[in-house]
């Protein structure tokens, strides 16, 4: 995507294939929600008064929730303009919906992972689990396994979590994926493979680990010819392919006859 007067940054696709969600750079902090078939702007959501850093879209429905670095997390619908719900925080804010679509949890600074009910979010997080932290360390991103069963937690300052879903309970603790440390840390891509059994994470270094989550251990390392830190990993939801991204992009499938 190029938007010369507003910018881009976490491109979210939606339920229809020709239609995404994007946070702006420039002017203004509106999330905008743009047709791929001609290039045209369907419609502003406006309430965010500092950058947004985190985008996620309902797995379900055309619900979809941002925060932002003015303290607040809200819930939109596609089809109105207007904030459907918001959550002032006490930090920077990082969200994700589980797989169900019924429940979002909601990162604070590097401290707390809250889980809240879509249907009654008002009310306050039903559950809260502390998570542990550094100081200056904030969250970059939390998602839930496709299974639901846990939560992958990952920090500016490299140190990935996985985290139970249920209790809390820190299941996993992944590192190495910073070589050098940075005074504002690194915002690196993590994510779980469809199976819900392994961790992918770009590095520093533009490698691309892979952990296994029952046992802890790394399974691999993947060279990808990245020059820059990896920013964004993703699986596809249909095919055995990965995509990791730093200012060039790669595609990753596996060798099959390295599996025979």
């Amino acid at each position: 995507l190029l938007s010369r007067k507003y910018g881009v940054s976490l491109i979210r696709y939606t339920h229809a294939q020709n239609t995404v969600l994007h946070a702006s750079t420039k002017i203004d902090d509106t999330v905008r929600y743009l047709s791929l078939h001609d290039n045209k702007y369907l419609r502003y959501f406006k309430g965010h008064q500092q950058r947004v850093v985190s985008l996620c879209m309902s797995p379900i429905d055309d619900t979809f929730i941002s925060g932002a670095m003015d303290r607040s997390i809200r819930l939109w619908d596609l089809r109105s303009p207007n904030c459907a719900g918001l959550m002032h925080v006490n930090g920077r804010p990082v969200a994700a919906f589980d797989p169900e679509g019924l429940i979002f949890g909601a990162g604070i600074d590097a401290e707390y992972l809250k889980l809240y009910d879509l249907r009654s979010f008002d009310r306050g997080p039903f559950s809260t689990f502390k998570i542990p932290s550094e100081r200056g360390t904030e969250l970059s991103t939390i998602s839930f396994s496709p299974d639901g069963k846990n939560i992958l937690v990952s920090t500016t300052n490299g140190v990935l979590r996985v985290v139970d879903a249920f209790n809390g309970q820190i299941i996993q603790t992944f590192t190495g994926i910073i070589t050098e440390r940075t005074e504002r840390g690194l915002h690196l891509g993590c994510c779980f493979s469809p199976d819900s059994n392994y961790v992918l994470a770009g590095s520093q270094d533009g490698h691309l680990h892979v952990w296994s989550v029952k046992t802890g251990n790394k399974i691999a390392v993947l060279e990808g010819n990245h020059p820059n830190p990896i920013g964004c990993v993703a699986f596809n939801p249909k095919y055995m392919m990965v995509a990791s991204s730093c200012n060039n992009a790669a595609f990753w499938i596996p060798n099959l006859e390295e599996l025979q």
